[in-house]
C-alpha cells in the first residue's frame, strides 16, 4: 500500500502536545505520563484518529494511546486533536512490532484492533495483527483480566482471526459476523472505515477474546 507523502507532518506531529516521540522511554511509566492510576486503552494502526478521540471522550477515566505506523496518516489524527480539552490521550507513530518495547507486562488493559490491514497473501499472514504471532505479543503487555477486540469487514480476516484465537489458546468472549444488527453494538464509537463501509451495506464483524490463564 502505497501513502502519499504529506508535506509537514512530521513537523505537525512533532509540535502536538498529545504526540509522544520516543515512546520506549515510556516503558512502565505510562501511568506516570497521565498522573494517575486509570486503565490504559490502546489501538494499534489508529489511522485517521476518529475512534480513539471520541472514545476518549466518552471515558474520562480511561487513559487512551492510539498507535500508527505512518505519519502521512497519524498527522490527520493529530489535526482532529486541535479541539479536544481532555488530558487522557496520546499519540505514537510506531510499527506493532515494536509494542513489546513501549509497554511493559500488564501496562495495557484493553487493545482495539480496527480494520487492520488484511495482508491477503498466505505468506505475509504473520503481518496481520490477529496472528498467533501478535498475539504473543500481546499477551506479554495485557494485564490478567485483559481484553482485545477486533473489528473488521474483510470476512476471510475475521474467519482467519478466529482460528488464530484458538491457536493461541485464547478465549473467544463474544463475535457477531453483523456487528449494526446485534445486541454488541450498543455504545459501538465507529472508525472512518467503518462507517464508509457500513455505508455500502458491508457488515462489520466483531469479537472480543481474552487469554487462556485467567
Amino acid at each position: 500500500m502505497r501513502l502519499r507523502n504529506v508535506p509537514g507532518a512530521k513537523e505537525t506531529i512533532i509540535q502536538s502536545d498529545f504526540s509522544i516521540q520516543e515512546p520506549k522511554t515510556y516503558r512502565g511509566k505510562w501511568k506516570e505520563e497521565f498522573k494517575n492510576e486509570n486503565p490504559i486503552h490502546i489501538e494499534i494502526g489508529m489511522g485517521k484518529g476518529k475512534f480513539i478521540l471520541e472514545m476518549a471522550e466518552r471515558n474520562p477515566e480511561i487513559n487512551y494511546i492510539g498507535i500508527e505506523k505512518y505519519s502521512s496518516v497519524l498527522v490527520r489524527a493529530v489535526e482532529k486533536t486541535e479541539n479536544f480539552e481532555g488530558e487522557n490521550l496520546r499519540l505514537i507513530r510506531m510499527d506493532a512490532e515494536e509494542i513489546e518495547e513501549v509497554f511493559a507486562p500488564e501496562e495495557v488493559d484493553r487493545i482495539y484492533l480496527n480494520f487492520s490491514d488484511p495482508w491477503p497473501k498466505d505468506r505475509h499472514a504473520k503481518r496481520r495483527l490477529t496472528s498467533a504471532r501478535f498475539l504473543e505479543r500481546y499477551d506479554h503487555i495485557l494485564a490478567p483480566d485483559g481484553r482485545i477486540m477486533f473489528k473488521t469487514d474483510n470476512r476471510n480476516l475475521f474467519d482467519f482471526s478466529l482460528e488464530q484465537i484458538e491457536e493461541a489458546g485464547w478465549i473467544l468472549e463474544n463475535y457477531t459476523y453483523d456487528l449494526h444488527n446485534s445486541k454488541f453494538n450498543e455504545g459501538n464509537v465507529m472508525t472512518e472505515y467503518e462507517e464508509k463501509f457500513s455505508a455500502k451495506g458491508n457488515p462489520i464483524c466483531r469479537l472480543t477474546a481474552y487469554r487462556h490463564d485467567l
